[in-house]
């Protein structure tokens, strides 16, 4: 039989090996909550950047698809009013729903606002970028359009919405990564080089066809579709302050642009009124792939994104896709592969990372600019008057 200070002993023991394990069990948790914690701020930080290059991917994957579907013969313009309508039918239920108590008020004049927005963005635009690849060549277009992170710079710029200060290291790679971004983008369009031998033969061939009627009509066709999708980028950082709704701003800009192209394509194909049917099973499923990534998708993580980091992170993209094309080019398609889009390629991925790591600058720079604001001490703040009532100042009258 144990004695009294025995039992004592092993229960004091007992309880103070109780005591740890519940240290240890606390000090864990704490520990995995932080990592959690740090996991999902560094998910919220790289979020837009994984949305931008998934854009740039579903659009690399939708150039192939609507290339197959042209061949087959449908119409361009039918199909980016066709694409557009999917698209705001995707984007609806979604806006209506999940904004039904933020949605501001519709007025005349935002609708007109939101209106030219869909112009620049999708009826405008988009039409004008088709009928330059029927006036000049691909390649020429896909330079032209890749101009597009720098005229949306410089505009940001001109605008206020992209913070510039050349003094500085991160202003000058924001600079630098524009301009590297575009030679990169110019090699990998221009420069051909020597061909690098292909892996395999593929089954699966696109026709390219070349139209050159009018090489001055498709110049000009190219550079105003261009410049007007960098107003469109710019001008979605005004337009967000204004009409906040995101997904709803997604689906009026493409229901609108969907009957702006409607009225675009009536006036371009009114002796062509059989080009508005899709018969074949490649057209249709361009069609609701597009409209679904594309113009759903994509328009909505395009607003989120420039939301969240301005029109200059959006557009500096755009290359990937030109990047993307070549690659899916060459492993699937079989294409030739020259060393000139390696070299482009590479060039573009240096300017993206200089332009990132300028504007990772920024949030830094903002930071630290909070945290240095003068707070006041308890000596410069401003003490109150006291006033001491004695008992023969409350017996006056």
């Amino acid at each position: 039989m144990l004695s009294p200070s025995s039992t004592i002993k092993r229960s004091t023991a007992f309880y103070a090996l109780n005591l740890q394990v519940r240290e240890k069990k606390l000090h864990l948790q704490e520990v995995m909550a932080v990592e959690v914690f740090a996991l999902g701020a560094t998910c919220r930080r790289i979020k837009p950047h994984i949305m931008m290059v998934l854009v740039q991917l579903s659009s690399a994957l939708v150039y192939f698809i609507t290339e197959a579907a042209f061949d087959q013969g449908l119409n361009p313009h039918v199909y980016v009013t066709y694409r557009h309508i999917v698209g705001g039918i995707l984007v609806l239920p979604f806006a209506y729903f999940f904004e039904k108590k933020t949605r501001p008020k519709l007025t005349v004049t935002m609708f007109v606002e939101i209106f030219l927005f869909s112009l620049l963005g999708v009826g405008l635009t988009v039409n004008m970028y088709f009928a330059s690849l029927n006036f000049t060549s691909s390649a020429f277009v896909s330079a032209t359009v890749n101009t597009i992170p720098s005229m949306t710079f410089i505009l940001a710029v001109i605008f206020r919405q992209e913070v510039l200060n050349i003094r500085n290291s991160h202003g000058l790679a924001k600079v630098l990564g524009t301009t590297v971004s575009l030679v990169g983008v110019m090699t990998l369009t221009l420069y051909r080089g020597p061909a690098v031998k292909s892996l395999w033969n593929s089954s699966v061939h696109l026709s390219k066809n070349t139209f050159h009627k009018n090489w001055m009509t498709g110049s000009a066709l190219a550079v105003a579709s261009c410049t007007s999708w960098a107003i469109w980028f710019t001008m979605q950082g005004f337009m967000l302050t204004r009409y906040p709704a995101q997904l709803s701003l997604a689906t009026w800009t493409n229901f609108l642009g969907a009957a702006q192209s409607a009225v675009f394509t009536a006036i371009v194909m009114r002796h062509e009124p059989a080009a508005w049917s899709c018969t074949s099973l490649v057209g249709l499923g361009s069609i609701l792939f597009s409209g679904v990534f594309s113009s759903g998708l994509n328009t909505s993580m395009l607003i989120w994104c420039t939301k969240e980091k301005g029109p200059v992170f959006v557009t500096m993209f755009c290359p990937l896709q030109t990047l993307l094309v070549v690659v899916f080019a060459y492993f699937i398609l079989s294409d030739r592969l020259f060393m000139g889009s390696i070299i482009g390629g590479a060039i573009i991925i240096i300017g993206l990372y200089l332009l990132l790591w300028g504007k990772g600058g920024d949030r830094e720079e903002c930071i630290k600019s909070q945290q240095q604001q003068p707070n006041l001490s308890r000596t410069e703040q401003k003490e109150p008057d006291l006033k001491i009532v004695t008992v023969a100042d409350m017996d006056q009258p």
